[in-house]
């Protein structure tokens, strides 16, 4: 492969332009499941109503370049990087990198001042504090671009939609979709989580490797995407039907879309136990996606390949 050299004010730009246009621009794909969801609502009635202004006002803050929403919540950056890539200053900047993007971003009224201390409440301003920005870095031999997606994640479906249990293996099947419907039901009574939602479950793995992984799920991957393991794959279409026969709707007003996607994924689990990850995502699902190519030229995308199963595009 052919080495990409990346100088350090590069890739601070690329940082910053992704963090705001995920702040403004919803993928498409969200947007064209939302305009689906409108369709299966009973003309007048509250959920029909909201899906239909929400739509309004996501037109509008694209074209006025404002908030698709005003809570623009917890700074995320998930990054790939091919064997090629070669960073000024070495790949230990990205951190600091992350950090003035987002203050720079914050600074120009891209995001909401939102994170502060959790005990004394101390705000700074800038959105970088303890841990924050959050940064997620994989390295792809079989890549030979740099990817960046940035993920401002509402407040809401991060507080009212994390759920873990561990259950035991004869749970099966049926333990693990009871706990999902549940954790739904929880999170999305009374619009808590602005539904309708994405839900991303993870199976298996320690505590923390389940929860990070069903956020990945919910986060990242696009609506309609199925897991490659067949199982897994009827288990996120039949849990899509499961929730959205609840009726609870959009913003918990009644209907027949609670949740526009259900993903899953799955690692390998401790023979003792079965431990299951819930995670929601607010029915915007912001996120932007860019790619820095072999050429210098950006690609703009809608959704990441994190998960390494489409690399041939």
């Amino acid at each position: 492969m052919e080495k990409l050299f990346i100088n350090q004010k590069e890739l601070l730009d690329l940082l910053y332009k992704t963090m705001a246009k995920a702040s403004t621009v919803i993928p498409s794909d969200v947007k064209e499941a939302l305009e689906n969801c409108l369709k299966s609502e009973e003309e007048g009635s509250l959920s029909n109503m909201h899906l239909k202004t929400s739509l309004i006002n996501l037109k509008m803050s694209e074209e006025n370049d404002l908030f698709a929403c005003p809570d623009t919540g917890y700074p995320l950056y998930f990054i790939r990087i091919g064997d090629n890539i070669e960073l000024e200053g070495g790949f230990s900047n990205i951190e600091k990198l992350s950090q003035e993007a987002v203050a720079m971003v914050t600074a120009d009224n891209k995001l909401r001042k939102t994170m502060v201390h959790p005990l004394t409440r101390y705000n700074p301003g800038t959105n970088v504090l303890q841990f924050l920005p959050k940064v997620e870095i994989k390295f792809d031999s079989k890549i030979d671009f740099l990817e960046i997606t940035a993920i401002p994640k509402g407040g809401g479906s991060e507080i009212f939609g994390t759920f873990y249990r561990m259950l035991i293996p004869i749970d099966g099947i049926t333990g693990i979709k009871k706990f999902v419907f549940d954790s739904a039901f929880h999170a999305m009574q009374t619009g808590k989580t602005c539904p309708p939602n994405i839900i991303g479950v993870c199976i298996g793995g320690t505590a923390d490797l389940c929860m990070k992984l069903a956020k990945e799920a919910c986060i990242i991957r696009p609506i309609g995407d199925r897991h490659p393991d067949k199982e897994i794959a009827r288990m996120e279409d039949e849990l899509v039907q499961d929730i959205n026969s609840i009726g609870l709707g959009s913003m918990g007003f009644g209907g027949n879309c609670s949740v526009l996607d259900v993903h899953i994924e799955y690692a390998a689990s401790h023979t003792a136990g079965l431990p299951v990850g819930f995670n929601a995502q607010c029915s915007i699902s912001r996120r932007a996606t860019a790619r820095l190519l072999s050429n210098k030229k950006v690609e703009w995308r809608d959704s990441p390949d994190w998960f390494g199963r489409k690399n041939s595009e």
